[in-house]
């Protein structure tokens, strides 16, 4: 991992007052207007922390990781990392942060290019940020740290198991060495063994290597089990954001309360959260 130059406050990535609106088309007899997607959304990631960001459809979770991700520049309002502003531009400018955040896509097959190699998928990353290092020795650590063999290397997308196309698509985000992965439900439609898979190779990167996870996803029993801290949504603003063990056991607000609720026939779907 890269060495690190933290924001003033100590965090890695804070979020300030971020707002975004979308226009809606106008009726016949309505005037053009804008609905507000991100109301004032504040919060801040912190070195190796894991960080659940969860709500229904609608709530302003994935306009935010689009923020995050650098896709979508807000209304107003900044983000922050590394005591740089972070806002959509072309790679060059954005090589820094490129390397030091990466991207866990819904749907790891359809990120693959089925006309690449496992090699050359995780090659990808490293050849176009221009990643100084022996790459086919970081393309096999980046393997081996998902816990896949490198008889993998010359497969394709199509000769992958759904389990191994998410640990490829991992182990392409981390060939880079990033200080923060962003995941966008990386469990989910994924059957119970894989899923558990998966949280097991997230919680080892975090653990073991420091690496900080920003987990997104509707499922809030499954994410708030593998990460310590978890942030609600709803309607584009932020309305908990507590240790996961407490949110679980005693959810306050309305919409939390409501992800809990839906999800509590699965609750032993993962290993309990540590605080």
């Amino acid at each position: 991992m890269n060495a690190l130059l933290m924001n003033e406050d100590g965090s890695f990535l804070s979020v300030s007052g971020l707002e975004r609106s979308f226009p809606v088309p106008a009726g016949l007899w309505r005037k053009p207007e804008r609905r507000m997607v991100l109301r004032g959304v504040d919060f801040a990631l912190w070195p190796g922390e894991r960080v659940a960001l969860v709500g229904a459809s609608g709530s302003g979770k994935t306009t935010l990781l689009r923020s995050l991700l650098a896709i979508d520049a807000p209304d107003c309002g900044h983000i922050l990392c590394q005591c740089k502003p972070v806002r959509p531009a072309g790679m060059a400018k954005l090589r820094w942060y490129r390397q030091s955040v990466q991207y866990i896509p819904q749907d790891p097959a359809a990120s693959l290019d089925p006309r690449m190699t496992v090699r050359q998928q995780i090659a990808e990353p490293l050849r176009r940020l221009g990643v100084d290092c022996d790459h086919d020795v970081r393309i096999r650590e980046s393997l081996e740290r998902v816990g896949l063999g490198p008889e993998l290397l010359l497969r394709r997308r199509n000769e992958l198991s759904g389990g191994q196309a998410q640990r490829v698509a991992i182990a392409r985000a981390i060939a880079t060495r990033p200080a923060f992965l962003l995941a966008d439900e990386p469990m989910s439609g994924l059957d119970l063994p894989i899923r558990r898979q998966v949280a097991a190779v997230l919680r080892d990167l975090s653990e073991n290597q420091g690496t900080g996870l920003l987990i997104v996803s509707h499922d809030i029993v499954d994410v708030s089990r593998l990460c310590t801290r978890t942030v609600v949504m709803y309607d584009g603003a932020i309305v908990e954001d507590r240790p996961s063990a407490e949110l679980l056991a005693d959810p306050h607000h309305p919409a939390a309360r409501e992800l809990v609720a839906a999800a509590l026939p699965d609750t032993a779907r993962l290993p309990a959260p540590q605080a």
